[in-house]
């Protein structure tokens, strides 16, 4: 059956079962706009921002199963999509991203809203694709969706000119893929299995590291499974978190520059550390000279190999599916007659308990002022615990993180790696378009949430009743805690003393808007939020300016290096 290249890109969706595409018009894509109108399977939200509909589309990824979906114009429309792509890379969310291009004959003319989108997104995309003939696009929108999924997951793009979507080809689907130069590994090597198990069972300080890679090939049953049987502690990465139970008396927090004290102490002393999914980065480690002044052995489960002994050298490296090796895993443990030593673990689990009674998370609860860790206890009440919170970056992600006890992975949407202002609004739509009945909570800063407050339009185009907890504390808040910390007070440009009525805002897009000011309003304020189920409201929350985030380990420090706000 004969059809044009914009009907296969839409025949190609609904063979994928695609049920959201995210996107904004131009141009280059009119002609798949046309195909669009003319069916019904395939539904498009129209976002406001091209970097809205990216991240909508990251947030659906997220909180599902799913692969999310974004359609932009060329040009423009491509270069405002790129931080959403490079925030999906970073953080090895699988998504398709079809982009228009200029007509083929005009591609390196310099054409209207022409840009070289190869070129561009190769640094930030798993792969990308530029179809110059019609008859390899449902081929090459196949490959995209297998690409995205599979191995390490991430965002692939294919760039699609304007005359390929005119243009007639025999339409059919292919139902497999094979590509010679791709075969990831997903089965993880017996032996060096075998090496990590006996390693784990021998441990007398033992600390189970999980982070992203064990929300996203779903593995979290898994690891709870292994850190319960060893009844080793366990820390999740930002990332990780919902990985394992945040309530769970085995969970010590997450690690690294926000991490809780008795967490990096535990890292930093272990003498087996097993990193399930992690990458060990910047932030979780801090200084790798200083992490490795402790001779410890290190086992590392990752799909990816490039990602193994990146930046710590470790001493058993296992490729593959986490949830794979880690089903072996238990397998050969359930299986040996050895058991962890008993005697080493209690005396281990000692040291942990003397470390948390530095109590690193405790606040000022007597305060006149409104305390933003005080929110977020709030908002974890009046959820239940049970709500998909989104969230930007910055302090506001960080006290989200660490006063939210995610029990649930896929609960927990941010921006990990590439700390992405403006990420938090549209990704609690693609989480609320996927999860139509959940309780959607977007935690945000005064100055991240105008970074995309015009997708406000969006949520009432599709009247989606998320709820946007503001901390206002009208300053660009860690920008302004490493300005006091490090720069000597010189509070350079973090200062936002230009902001809008939140309240009239929200109003203004045919929201509901509440402002809080004083710290006995703000759970009263909530419940009221919650309760209007079928609307969005805006809780602008006017918290204390000077708050800052502890413990913090200072960049280059190592991880027993923290400020803690005792000390201060």
């Amino acid at each position: 059956m004969q059809l044009t290249g914009a009907e296969i890109v839409i025949r190609c969706l609904q063979d994928e079962g695609v049920e959201y595409v995210f996107g904004y018009p131009g141009g280059a894509v009119l002609n798949i706009y046309d195909e669009l109108f003319k069916q019904d399977r395939v539904k498009h939200v129209l976002v406001r921002h091209e970097q809205g509909a990216v991240h909508a589309a990251d947030g659906y990824s997220r909180s599902s199963r799913k692969i999310g979906v974004a359609l932009v114009t060329s040009g423009p429309g491509v270069t405002n999509a790129v931080t959403g792509i490079a925030t999906a890379y970073m953080d090895s969310i699988p998504m398709v991203v079809l982009t228009g291009q200029v007509p083929t004959h005009a591609i390196g003319q310099d054409a209207f809203q022409e840009c070289d989108t190869v070129g561009i997104t190769r640094p930030c995309v798993k792969h990308n694709f530029l179809v110059k003939n019609v008859d390899d696009l449902a081929a090459t929108i196949k490959k995209a969706f297998y690409l995205a999924a599979t191995g390490r997951p991430g965002p692939v793009l294919v760039d699609i000119p304007k005359d390929v979507t005119q243009a007639k080809a025999e339409y059919a689907y292919p139902r497999s893929v094979t590509l010679r130069s791709y075969n990831p590994v997903t089965k993880g090597h017996a032996g060096q299995i075998k090496k990590a198990v006996q390693l784990l069972l021998e441990a007398k300080r033992p600390m189970i590291y999980a982070g992203g890679g064990v929300v996203l090939n779903d593995a979290a049953p898994q690891l709870t499974r292994l850190v319960r049987l060893l009844g080793y502690p366990c820390t999740t990465t930002l990332m990780g978190l919902g990985g394992f139970p945040g309530t769970d008396p085995q969970f010590t927090g997450m690690p690294g520059m926000h991490g809780t004290y008795e967490t990096n102490m535990a890292m930093q002393h272990s003498d087996v550390l097993l990193a399930v999914g992690a990458r060990f980065d910047d932030r979780v480690i801090g200084n790798p000279q200083h992490f490795f002044r402790t001779d410890r052995k290190i086992i590392h489960i990752d799909i990816d190999p490039s990602s193994i002994s990146k930046r710590v050298k470790v001493d058993v490296p296992i490729v593959g599916y986490v949830g794979e090796v880690l089903d072996e895993m238990l397998k050969l443990i359930e299986g040996a007659p050895a058991r962890p030593d008993a005697a080493a673990l209690k005396a281990w689990w000692g040291e942990i308990k003397e470390w948390q009674r530095k109590d690193c998370l405790r606040y000022d609860k007597s305060s006149a002022l409104i305390k933003p860790q005080a929110v977020i206890e709030a908002l974890y009440r009046v959820t239940g615990g049970d709500a998909i919170v989104t969230s930007d970056v910055g302090q506001h992600q960080m006290w989200a993180a660490q006063y939210y006890k995610f029990d649930k992975p896929r609960r927990w949407i941010n921006s990990g790696g590439l700390g992405t202002m403006g990420f938090g609004l549209p990704a609690a739509m693609g989480a609320q378009f996927v999860n139509p009945d959940a309780t959607v909570a977007c935690v945000t800063g005064e100055a991240s949430i105008q970074m995309c407050i015009q997708e406000l339009s969006t949520c009432k185009q599709y009247d989606l009743p998320i709820k946007i907890v503001n901390l206002n504390n009208r300053y660009l808040g860690m920008v302004r805690q490493w300005q006091e910390f490090f720069y000597g007070n010189r509070y350079a440009h973090s200062y936002v003393d230009a902001l809008p009525d939140f309240v009239k805002l929200a109003e203004a897009y045919g929201h509901v808007g509440f402002k809080v000011e004083k710290p006995g309003d703000v759970e009263g304020a909530l419940r009221e939020a919650f309760a209007l189920k079928n609307r969005l409201v805006f809780v602008d929350v006017i918290t204390d300016q000077t708050e800052n985030v502890y413990p913090m380990v200072p960049g280059g420090k190592g991880l027993t290096e923290m400020i803690l706000a005792e000390e201060l």
